[in-house]
């Protein structure tokens, strides 16, 4: 209960504990986008953010937390703004911009933003918070204000003009087109059809044109999902992408097919219209299919005579004559060395196999965390002198997941971040608490990565060009590592340029119900 002391209130934990709930109320309330950053942890993380901030952006809590505001710009990190923030968070300064954004789909909004410091008893700057409008309407009104209406008049002029010179040339490319298209009217009627679509399907005109989308075949576009998503399409102009289908199909038997919808962005007659470009993928999953197979008995078969190998290694070592000379038993070391990676490279290929086949097992148990990763360092740390791993920071000491699974994502980190740093001979490796998650980092100074790279580096076999000239690989480490965090509810991000090193961080959630966001 509150009490009068000496002339002083003193408030109790449970008056603390709901004074809190209730600011954090007030803030998730706010139409204003909110966030912290802890200014005393590297790289300034996010460590709170409003339903307000998530709305704004696109991106849920657990990908914002433990990121730095930039991810917001982008590409576009030219912008003279974000010195100006740079140098307020460096003086513990607060400032008001205007800056470009960009959403988790990549579309623009302008943000005014107000930084300020919060500061501690002794006056250091702590925290800052940050409170952000979007004023994209207001831009575009600025913007648009600025042109004289003669010149707009030119311009609808011109533009109209150009649409209706190009209207035969981009009829003879919709015929063209060597993928299935429809155009839909808004009650999702058919206006037409290409000749691809018409062999594909191997029907004709007056099948297809005036009848609704629903109704064609054996109603093989009749999905629930499928339908939500092409009614959104008209109204909030989000496209339907990568939607797959399924069927057995009328004259052609069964298919895949991968479905992919967008509004039509033409001016007049033609702007409520919905393209649909339909594309047969039954041979690529095909494919697919019999790699993974393959993966799959591959690896299999590979591990038992494998181990029979290493055995054999195992018991060489163990009988060794002791009069043995120096080059037969660095022969027979350097063996076991290939055999043990041999077999890593099998359990990767059997974990590559699961993940695909969702056959993929975590055995989630309470452990020490920190103590792990530690320990992870200590074993790589042993079989790399010429590299420095230095660790800092603490995260927790109780974290319930699958630490062999976590031990192999940490040692895939490390790996790479030696290997692909030949010239460094420094890796960082920093822990940390954000919000409810714990955070790990792992930063080399080596050749980094490529923007265009970053996008695909997370993709099963895919190898950057300049890495597959230079360094050895199947392109499957960093496809499983992703997999685990995500089975973890985590998330795994990269950031890096070239020639500077790359960090590749992951959070995990702490609480077991965010495993399953």
């Amino acid at each position: 209960m509150d009490s009068l002391t000496n002339g002083e209130f003193s408030f109790s934990p449970e008056t603390q504990h709901r004074d809190f709930e209730l600011l954090t109320q007030a803030l998730d309330a706010s139409i204003s986008g909110m966030i912290i950053t802890d200014n005393q942890q590297p790289d300034n993380p996010i460590i709170y953010c409003n339903t307000a901030f998530e709305k704004m952006t696109g991106y849920s809590r657990k990908e914002i937390i433990g990121r730095n505001c930039r991810l917001l710009q982008g590409e576009d990190r030219s912008q003279k703004e974000r010195d100006i923030i740079k140098n307020a968070i460096q003086q513990g300064e607060h400032c008001v911009v205007e800056i470009r954004n960009y959403t988790k789909t990549g579309e623009l909004f302008w943000n005014e933003l107000y930084v300020s410091p919060i500061k501690n008893a002794t006056g250091n700057v702590t925290h800052f918070i940050g409170v952000q409008h979007d004023v994209t309407r207001r831009k575009k009104a600025e913007l648009e204000l600025l042109h004289q209406q003669d010149v707009m008049e030119k311009k609808i002029e011109e533009r109209t003009k150009v649409i209706r010179e190009s209207e035969e040339y981009l009829a003879s490319i919709y015929q063209t087109v060597r993928e299935s298209l429809i155009v839909l009217d808004p009650d999702f009627k058919v206006l037409s059809i290409n000749y691809h679509f018409l062999k594909t399907f191997k029907v004709s005109v007056g099948e297809t044109e005036g009848k609704g989308l629903y109704e064609l075949g054996n109603g093989q576009w009749n999905i629930a999902k499928l339908k939500e998503l092409l009614e959104s399409i008209l109204p909030t102009n989000n496209p339907v992408e990568n939607f797959e289908v399924e069927h057995d199909f009328p004259h052609i038997g069964r298919k895949v097919m991968l479905l992919n919808a967008h509004r039509v962005e033409l001016e007049g007659q033609y702007k409520d219209r919905i393209l649909i470009a339909i594309e047969d993928i039954t041979d690529r999953r095909e494919i697919e299919r019999r790699k993974d197979d393959f993966l799959s008995i591959a690896s299999h078969e590979l591990r038992t005579p494998l181990t029979t190998i290493k055995g054999y290694v195992q018991m060489m070592i163990r009988f060794m004559p002791e009069g043995a000379n120096e080059k037969f038993k660095n022969i027979v070391d350097k063996t076991g060395l290939y055999v043990e990676r041999l077999n890593t490279l099998i359990a990767e290929l059997l974990d590559v196999s699961r993940i695909q086949t969702g056959n993929i097992e975590l055995h989630k148990e309470p452990f020490d965390f920190d103590k792990m990763i530690y320990e992870t360092v200590e074993g790589m740390q042993t079989a790399n002198k010429e590299h420095r791993i230095i660790v800092r920071g603490r995260s927790t000491n109780n974290f319930t997941g699958d630490e062999s699974h976590l031990v192999q994502v940490m040692n895939n980190l490390l790996s790479n971040a030696i290997k692909y740093a030949p010239d460094a001979r420094e890796v960082q490796v920093y822990l940390s608490l954000v919000s409810n998650y714990l955070k790990v980092s792992v930063t080399d100074y080596g050749m980094g990565i490529s923007s265009d790279d970053q996008k695909r580096i997370f993709e099963r076999f895919y190898r950057a060009g300049e890495i597959q000239q230079h360094f050895p690989g199947m392109g499957i480490g960093l496809y499983v590592c992703d997999q685990i965090i995500k089975n973890h509810g985590g998330i795994l991000w990269v950031e890096s340029e070239k020639g500077k090193g790359s960090t590749f961080s992951f959070t995990l959630p702490l609480n077991e119900k965010d495993n399953h966001e």
